[in-house]
């Protein structure tokens, strides 16, 4: 059969679209009495949040935070959605499949046609795309729908009483979510959901009108609109989406987490490509330590192989359509795609109450080098196979869930019911899991949770700034904070009133547990891990954390449940203030000063020295970014100058320096090379895409004239490293450990203007340290003595080298001045990675001020 040309898709389309809204939607549907309660989130602090700030005075894309989602009023919840401009540009077109700007149409449309869908807008993309949610439900009057929203809260809030509740076993409807094009060239589960979407609301018979009147469907049509659009795996800034759960620094990923905290799917799919058989999870080994594990995977595994038998009904074969049979690698698998990290979708949901989600890889691949070189045709036929496949398991879910929705509504019960009686997880085997085969030690991953965390305020708090991110950022995940109304004792420790306390009798104690606990060194359980394996917020994200495992006679602390955390912003005392750089909110704070002409100084330990005549211009700092500004007698050393930085970085780091509010120049060897002006540089920060040896005469020529005049440089990793010893700037010598390494470690701080007062932890990915330092070279930091590593996988490579007892001891950060004249400073660590490491990069920020001079 032919396929129309992209032009005549798009037409068609939107003319369908069209002949159906023969009259105007109304913007919402018979709203109820309730009132819309927002989520209790500020997790960017002040009236005026850092990312909006940044976004004022860059123009970069900040990430405001997504909407709440309509809790008032009956089903369905329509919205009439602006149809973007055509692009005939979208990367979508070329395989046949729903460009961006048709979806719109196609959603009113089908809001048009049935009483069972509804849309809203989740939230707006990196670049501006609106996030569509769409709901497929039978209708609800505005009463049945505050049931359910009675039972939903019962669920969590009260679960031992919501296991005996009667409404609950007959009348609840199961919230599934199908996560559709997280990666933007991994395209066909948007088609997939369409078509879903197009037959529930069409369909007549009596299975689907009960499994409408039993279940609510949650489908995102396109998680990834900008890489949808372009053809790239990241979002507009970036960003892989699925590697950002747990940190959630991207609007993208806020929107899915909102979504998970306000719909509370039990049942979850996430639609990829291109793993060719079809990949459907439950996962290889090692296994979250902080899951229910026994009841995910109970019904992970049930559901793999409803999805798998729904994929070989296709009748798809390797020698007629080049497609092998589906992989289930919990079964097929030794290791190699484990489930050990929170940065996927899947196992994100698992923590907000999925007792079944899954991450489904298509298989035939249509991305990449396949989407330039292979003929439209080919593309399009292997579209259409893995739009098939995708709405297979789509379907294949949904049948799992009405046919066990008794069990799967318990199951989540059951979850949130251990959590709040403190009960210990329950280990996998055969006996705790019957059904499911081959379950072996190697999958027994428990943890023994703490009986709180307290994050302490005052005196025994080392950034009030960075406790007041982690408190919004625990109460974005649904995570119960409260806040001490006096001083109190604990576990043998005084703390003061203000402090915050994370009791982990909660239902939700996985993700709490997940965000504060330091982790663990699973370096001996695998030989190698799918991704990272190491992260704590607890330890990274520059607040100080006290974990409380045992507290003798219970919790019994006058406190006041928390929404936000409080401002954290002052400015005290009189004369001149110091502003201690602990946090990037300190950084984009003198950022902004500076930007206003403010004459800073620089204190001995990195601090900033902002004059007595500034303090109207740090008030409004204070309140902005919640930053403390504190009296001083020190006079400083030295002017601090606004920083313009060359950056040869990732985007990821890009996005970290903005948020600092440093002016970014992104440079490259290309950029270099077609010619760069470096008097609008002060610094160079090298970490990816600049390699000295591969400029030209010319490039190399401006580059070394910048460096002979003073100019700084930062470097970070192998390629920062490389750059270093081939410019001949500085004379350390970088020893690589395990490339595969990665995780929390142990350090030892120097003290002075880069390191002065930072965590004694720090992240690594791919180690580096340095020996054989030159004189003058200082070393700012050091690994820990003895095993460095607190929590990830780190391995000595096969000829014993490289491992943490190598690195041990050994220089992390070093600082000199180069025969050239200018400071440089070598990063082997990575304080800027993915925003895992938030407490970490005023230490790379510091290092560009100072390299500045």
């Amino acid at each position: 059969m032919g396929i129309p040309r992209p032009v005549l898709l798009t037409t068609a389309v939107s003319a369908v679209a069209g002949a159906l809204l023969l009259t105007p939607l109304p913007a919402t549907a018979a709203p109820g009495r309730d009132t819309q309660r927002p989520h209790p989130v500020r997790e960017n602090g002040g009236h005026d949040t850092a990312a909006t700030a940044l976004q004022k005075t860059t123009g970069t894309v900040g990430t405001p935070a997504p909407p709440a989602l309509r809790k008032d009023g009956g089903y369905p919840r329509r919205t009439v959605l602006d149809a973007p401009p055509e692009n005939p540009a979208d990367k979508s077109i070329k395989l046949g499949l729903a460009p961006y700007h048709s979806l719109a149409p196609r959603l009113n449309a089908l809001q048009k046609l049935s009483d069972r869908v509804s849309v809203e807008v989740a939230g707006r993309s990196a670049a501006g795309h609106e996030l569509y949610l769409v709901t497929v439900t039978a209708p609800e009057s505005s009463r049945e729908s505050r049931e359910q929203e009675r039972m939903r809260e019962l669920i969590e809030d009260a679960p031992a009483t919501a296991a005996k509740d009667r409404r609950i076993k007959s009348s609840y409807k199961t919230p599934v979510f199908i996560n559709n094009n997280i990666h933007g060239n991994e395209w066909e589960g948007t088609d997939a959901a369409l078509k879903l979407i197009e037959e529930l609301a069409k369909a007549k018979d009596g299975r689907t009108a009960g499994l409408l009147a039993k279940n609510r469907i949650y489908l995102n049509v396109t998680a990834n609109p900008d890489g949808r659009i372009a053809g790239t795996r990241a979002n507009g800034n970036g960003f892989d989406l699925n590697r950002d759960f747990i940190t959630a620094s991207q609007p993208e990923s806020q929107a899915i987490r909102q979504i998970a905290v306000d719909k509370r799917p039990a049942v979850m799919l996430d639609l990829h490509g291109y793993v060719n058989g079809t990949l459907i999870e439950p996962t290889t080994p090692p296994h979250g330590e902080n899951y229910e594990y026994d009841l995910f995977l109970k019904n992970s595994y049930a559901n793999a192989l409803g999805m798998e038998k729904a994929v070989n009904d296709l009748g798809y074969t390797p020698a007629e359509d080049g497609v092998q049979p589906p992989v289930i690698p919990f079964r097929d698998q030794q290791e190699g795609w484990d489930d050990w990290p929170p940065i996927f979708t899947p196992q994100y949901m698992a923590f907000q109450g999925a007792v079944a989600s899954h991450t489904v890889e298509f298989p035939m691949r249509v991305n990449n080098n396949d989407y330039n070189t292979l003929p439209v045709e080919e593309l399009r036929r292997r579209s259409a196979i893995n739009t098939d496949i995708a709405g297979a398991v789509m379907r294949a879910t949904l049948d799992y869930t009405l046919d066990h929705r008794t069990s799967v509504i318990a199951d989540q019960i059951e979850t949130f019911r251990r959590g709040v009686a403190g009960e210990a997880q329950r280990p996998v085997s055969e006996e705790t899991v019957p059904g499911v085969p081959g379950i072996g030690p190697e999958d027994v991953y428990t943890t023994s949770f703490p009986r709180a965390y307290v994050i302490p305020a005052g005196q025994g708090q080392r950034s009030a700034t960075a406790a007041a991110r982690l408190v919004d950022h625990l109460v974005a995940n649904d995570v119960r904070v409260e806040r001490a109304r006096a001083g109190f004792r604990l576990a043998g420790r005084s703390y003061p009133a203000g402090s915050y306390i994370v009791d982990m009798h909660q239902a939700k104690r996985g993700i709490a547990n997940v965000i504060l606990d330091e982790g663990r060194d699973i370096s001996a359980d695998v030989s190698a891990m799918y991704d990272i394996s190491g992260w704590s917020l607890g330890l990274l994200w520059g607040a100080s954390v006290d974990k409380i495992q045992q507290a003798g006679g219970g919790l019994h602390i006058p406190a006041r449940p928390v929404q936000a955390a409080s401002p954290a912003g002052a400015v005290t005392g009189q004369g001149d203030l110091r502003l201690r750089l602990d946090d990037p909110k300190d950084l984009a704070a003198l950022n902004s000063l500076l930007g206003q002409g403010v004459k800073v100084r620089r204190a001995a330990d990195g601090s900033a020295i902002v004059p007595a005549s500034a303090r109207r211009q740090a008030a409004v700092l204070a309140d902005r970014y919640g930053v403390a500004f504190t009296a001083t007698g020190e006079k400083g050393s030295g002017t601090v100058a606004r920083t313009r930085v060359a950056a040869a970085v990732t985007p990821g780091e890009q996005f970290a320096l903005r948020e600092m509010g440093f002016e970014v120049l992104p440079v490259s060897t290309a950029t270099l090379n077609a010619g760069f002006d470096w008097s609008k540089a002060d610094v160079l920060y090298v970490s990816s895409g600049l390699q000295y040896g591969a400029l030209n005469p010319a490039a190399r020529s401006a580059l070394d004239g910048f460096l002979s005049k003073g100019g700084g440089v930062v470097t970070l990793g192998s390629a920062g490293a490389a750059f270093n010893t081939a410019a001949g700037l500085l004379a350390a010598r970088p020893v690589a450990g395990n490339g595969d390494a990665n995780g929390v470690v142990r350090v030892t701080n120097a003290g002075g203007p880069i390191t002065g007062g930072a965590p004694a932890h720090t992240f690594v990915y791919s180690p580096l340290w340095f020996t054989d330092l030159g004189p003058g070279v200082r070393t700012e930091q050091s690994y820990g003595t003895g095993g460095p590593l607190v929590s990830g996988h780190w391995r000595a490579k096969e000829d014993g080298t490289g491992g943490p007892s190598a690195a041990a001891g050994r220089a992390s950060v070093v600082s000199g001045t180069s025969a050239k004249g200018g400071s440089v400073v070598l990063f082997g660590t990575e304080p800027l990675f993915r925003d895992h490491p938030k407490g970490l990069f005023s230490q790379v920020g510091r290092a560009l001020l100072g390299a500045a001079g």
